[in-house]
């Protein structure tokens, strides 16, 4: 009985040494195979890291909830011209104080009051410049009293203007250039108040039955302007498809109709991607040959176009020869302003769900240099294309500068 318990517990050590001795070698073959993965899977992971860095693009966000079908009535107001009227100053009292015990205590008439400024302030809720009032007076100083009561100051009339806000005068010469939040800029001071008879009292002359009216305020007239307006600005000639176009890519809802000079003044849209990113799209009125001469909207038009840092040209690819009309819009910029054509831009091909649209595709890329996005803004094919073709644009040349970097 003994002797056989002996041979079993010497098989069972030596069933465990050989087991001890398979798993050892088994470990270090898998050390080898899983350090082999490792490196393969860390050269695989670096190598797409690179890839996804190259080509990573945040991705618009589709909105949710429902766009109303009423047009708006909203536009972005970028120019107004303003008169402001400073308060006027309150009139001094003329006043002799008379007691039981002396009814001839002398002079006791009072100063008037201050009257207030109109001051023109940087805000950053402020977007544009439509809630600034054409005609703007600040308030009065009230009159000096009796017993040598003064008036009291005016407040001052505040008015909050955008980041970034040009002040000129009526020739056009800048005055000011709001571009810091909380900046302040006196648009028209007010009137001092008038002294009361108590000011006048001398030694010689005791009694004195004379006051001061209170000064008038001053009466200014300015041209105020955004420095910039949007991100990226949509330019064509009427009826390519602008206002389309940024109904498409936003939930602005500007006037879309079968007519030139639909859109009148501009309209503007926030496009939102998934990494919070925003960027603002100017729809702008229409663009016609001669424009630069203030035919059309002329002058006006090119100055919306100026205030923006990046150009979209919206070209009608039904239209026959629609490289004149690339043609057109470059020309007529550069006739206003040299340093537009030199801003980033995008030659965007619209209504290529038409017919005709794809034979003259053909020859617009044929005869431009420029990389052409074709799209259709009213059926939406290719509109996330384009949108991230605009996300490049933003950070490869716009992220970095600020509204104040765009020249006028």
């Amino acid at each position: 009985m003994m002797h056989s318990n002996m041979k079993y517990r010497s098989l069972s050590v030596l069933y465990s040494s050989l087991r001890h001795c398979v798993s050892v070698q088994m470990r270090k073959t898998n050390v080898y195979q899983n350090k082999n993965v490792i490196v393969s899977f860390m050269c695989k992971s670096f190598h797409n890291l690179n890839q996804m860095k190259q080509k990573s693009v945040a991705n618009p966000l589709r909105h949710v909830k429902p766009r109303s079908a009423r047009e708006t009535l909203q536009y972005f107001v970028d120019m107004k011209q303003i008169k402001v009227k400073g308060g006027n100053g309150g009139d001094g009292a003329i006043s002799l104080l008379q007691l039981w015990v002396n009814d001839r205590a002398g002079p006791d008439g009072g100063d008037g009051g201050n009257g207030g400024h109109v001051i023109l302030k940087v805000s950053a809720g402020v977007k544009d410049l439509s809630s600034v009032k054409s005609v703007t007076e600040a308030s009065n100083g009230q009159n000096g009293a009796s017993k040598n009561c003064y008036g009291k100051n005016a407040d001052h009339h505040i008015i909050e203007v955008p980041v970034g806000t040009i002040v000129r005068d009526v020739n056009g010469t800048i005055l000011a250039d709001l571009d810091e939040i909380d900046m302040m800029y006196i648009a028209a001071r007010g009137g001092a108040g008038g002294h009361g008879n108590t000011f006048f009292k001398s030694d010689i002359k005791q009694t004195p039955k004379i006051a001061e009216y209170g000064g008038q305020g001053e009466i200014r007239q300015y041209v105020l302007e955004i420095r910039s307006m949007a991100h990226v600005g949509l330019i064509g000639l009427p009826n390519a498809g602008k206002s389309t176009l940024l109904r498409a890519i936003s939930r602005a809802r500007p006037k879309v109709a079968n007519y030139p000079f639909t859109t009148l003044k501009p309209h503007i849209g926030m496009i939102h991607y998934d990494d919070y990113e925003q960027i603002a799209v100017a729809d702008l009125p229409g663009l016609i040959p001669n424009s630069h001469k203030n035919q059309g909207l002329g002058i006006t038009f090119l100055k919306h176009a100026e205030r923006c840092a990046a150009l979209l040209f919206i070209i009608d690819v039904t239209q026959e020869n629609p490289w004149t009309h690339l043609d057109i819009l470059e020309f007529e910029i550069s006739q206003f302003n040299d340093k537009l054509n030199n801003r980033p831009k995008i030659i965007i091909a619209n209504k290529i769900d038409l017919p005709e649209a794809k034979d003259n595709l053909e020859l617009l890329k044929k005869n431009t240099d420029f990389q052409i996005i074709p799209i259709s803004a009213k059926m939406g094919i290719n509109i996330s294309t384009l949108l991230k073709e605009i996300r490049i644009l933003y950070d490869n040349s716009l992220k970095t500068k600020t509204k104040t970097d765009i020249d006028i």
